[in-house]
């Protein structure tokens, strides 16, 4: 069995993305629909299901492993989860992207199980708006996650903005102010077309990573670097400020010819492309070879020529992929 998962086009599989349900206390309107209907629970990968997947990945040399929903902080005794991934030798980095609003109960709990970094998601600073594009969220309660968290003793916290003209194109800087005055980094998300949304037209809400690092140069001028954080961000610094802003351009700023990454949905499919329908079931493997994990690692070497060169994103409003994002894994 190889040490490595490589793909058909030279790519180092070094990122997994596992989502650990695709419930959620949200319901963003980029991210579902106002009334879904979620998977019964036996068709869910258990906890030690879980782990089992993580491990396989992490002994073919996977580094990174990120925890999605839905909302992960929703899934029962997600803490015993973290313990048992934080333990596998040669992961180097364990992270997690939240809603932000469990933070408040959970947020040391996670830190003290090995949890390294966490994602917050946070599209706009406006309290009504807030609840219009989360359409159940509490800003308030979020804020005082990201607080929660910080006190956990979290550190580099990002928070990821998912922006939509003519919804909160306006609170660019706004968002930016807020990450350099509490030291966070910030991400922002051009929307992809995942499911079919009811409540705005995809093509007249598309905001492109350029349009809003021009928004942003009004004020502050971005120096580009090169780190990374094995993900798809693009990061940028500000000579007068810790924070880093970065962009995740999935139609402008095509990142597939470096992609490193596969995901898990909560139902056990290993999705080779965010892009793309082609799957895995990696439930039926671990449930028809229980324990057995050369079994699942075959299966996952296996899909590997399933990973396509590139995603065919468009931004005209057209769904390429019916699945909706927390069915996806964030």
């Amino acid at each position: 069995m190889p040490h490595e998962l490589i793909d058909d086009f030279g790519r180092r599989v070094r990122y997994v993305r596992i989502s650990v349900t695709d419930r959620c206390d949200f319901r963003c309107v980029y991210c579902m629909s106002e009334e879904m209907t979620f998977l019964p629970r036996a068709q869910v990968l258990t906890l030690e299901e879980l782990s089992m997947i993580a491990r396989a990945f992490v002994e073919m040399g996977v580094e990174k492993i990120r925890l999605t929903g839905g909302e992960p902080l929703v899934r029962r005794d997600i803490d015993q989860l973290i313990e048992q991934i934080a333990e596998l030798p040669g992961l180097q980095d364990l992270a997690m992207t939240t809603n932000g609003a469990g933070l408040v109960k959970h947020a040391r709990r996670l830190r003290e199980a090995g949890l390294k970094r966490l994602n917050v998601s946070l599209d706009t600073l406006d309290p009504q708006r807030f609840r219009q594009l989360t359409r159940t969220g509490d800003l308030g309660r979020v804020l005082e996650g990201l607080r929660a968290a910080r006190e956990a003793g979290f550190e580099r916290i990002k928070l990821n903005a998912v922006i939509l003209k003519g919804h909160n194109d306006d609170e660019v800087l706004d968002l930016v102010e807020f990450a350099r005055a509490e030291k966070f980094d910030l991400s922002f998300i051009e929307e992809m077309p995942l499911g079919d949304v009811s409540d705005h037209s995809r093509d007249e809400t598309f905001c492109s990573s350029d349009d809003v690092q021009g928004i942003i140069e009004q004020r502050h001028t971005l120096l580009p670097t090169t780190e990374t954080t094995l993900g798809p961000s693009r990061y940028f610094r500000m000579v007068d400020s810790e924070s880093r802003i970065g962009f995740i351009s999935p139609h402008s700023h095509n990142f597939c010819a470096s992609c490193n990454r596969v995901r898990v949905t909560a139902e056990g499919r290993l999705l080779l492309c965010l892009g793309n329908e082609h799957s895995v079931d990696l439930r039926a493997v671990v449930r028809r070879h229980p324990g057995d994990l050369e079994a699942l690692k075959r299966a996952i070497v296996e899909a590997l020529p399933l990973k396509p060169e590139r995603h065919h994103f468009t931004t005209d409003g057209d769904v390429q992929i019916v699945r909706f994002m927390n069915m996806t894994g964030g």
